[in-house]
């Protein structure tokens, strides 16, 4: 009878609910160091969260800009591998932002949800640069470069801009751009509701209006959803990254610990760049 009790016991464990929180810039790990989200810096975590065992599901935490579609592409697809493995639904929960990769991110989980006052959307391609030839022609300095390829030279920043390379750019951001639709299509084309001109084209809102688009299924944050549906004695687990030591050569600590500092502001500044596209 004691056995039979305990057994019934374990049973009545409390649900359990992984939480990743994807949070910054999408961009492989050597460009954005510590800042940036890409497959090799979150599937530990993911790989984590879903051998997490009888998880009701696995939630994740969005509050990304964007960046890289190759990062972006290559998470959520390593997200439904293992969704698929582990045979639990993902739900995505939008804070400040789910833009352009960050909601491509979104779109892999089998839900999203947004608070009111999210950014989400922008399913678009973006390419910024500068053009620096007037000022070498101003302070009398020649650009001299020497290619084998006609194409080597596209959009170099010290020469004038060449139509033939911005009719190119464009060709590659509208292939990019296609994908993207494709795999928004693909995770909730049956949900959506506004004008696909209108969806695909770079704009973005409030979550409150991306419900009303069917570019997410409700408003509210991950605490209240999942206590609603699955009870309010839900445990919530976090999957944190794992702390990696610092590691100082030969070069002495006061030198690596400068050169980590200045990485760390032009991070820092790139990642504000993203977010301010938004007005965060």
């Amino acid at each position: 009878m004691g056995h039979m009790s305990s057994l019934l016991f374990w049973r009545r464990k409390s649900p359990t609910v992984p939480v990743v929180r994807l949070s910054g810039v999408i961009a492989a790990r050597q460009s954005l160091g510590r800042r940036g989200l890409s497959l090799e810096a979150v599937e530990p975590q993911l790989k984590r969260a879903f051998s997490v065992k009888q998880a009701k599901a696995v939630v994740l935490v969005i509050n990304s800009p964007g960046g890289s579609p190759v990062q972006s592409a290559l998470i959520g697809n390593r997200i439904r591998q293992l969704a698929a493995q582990a045979d639990i639904p993902v739900i995505a929960f939008c804070e400040d932002v789910a833009a352009s990769g960050g909601y491509w991110l979104a779109a892999a989980a089998d839900e999203i949800f947004a608070n009111p006052a999210s950014v989400v959307g922008s399913i678009g391609v973006l390419w910024a640069g500068f053009g620096f030839d007037k000022l070498l022609e101003r302070v009398g300095v020649d650009r001299r470069v020497y290619t084998a390829g006609d194409a080597k030279l596209t959009l170099d920043p010290f020469q004038p801009e060449r139509d033939e390379d911005v009719a190119r750019l464009k060709s590659l951001q509208a292939d990019i751009h296609d994908q993207f639709i494709a795999h928004i299509e693909l995770r909730r084309g049956s949900r959506l509701k506004g004008d696909r001109k209108d969806l695909f084209s770079g704009a973005f809102w409030t979550g409150k209006r991306a419900l009303d688009l069917g570019l997410v299924d409700g408003l509210g944050d991950y605490r209240q959803v999942i206590a609603t549906r699955f009870g309010d004695k839900t445990e919530f687990l976090m999957i944190e990254p794992k702390r990696k030591l610092l590691s100082f050569g030969g070069g002495g600590v006061s030198a690596h610990l400068a050169s980590s500092v200045l990485g760390d502001v032009a991070e820092h500044a790139i990642e504000r760049a993203y977010f301010a596209r938004y007005g965060l």
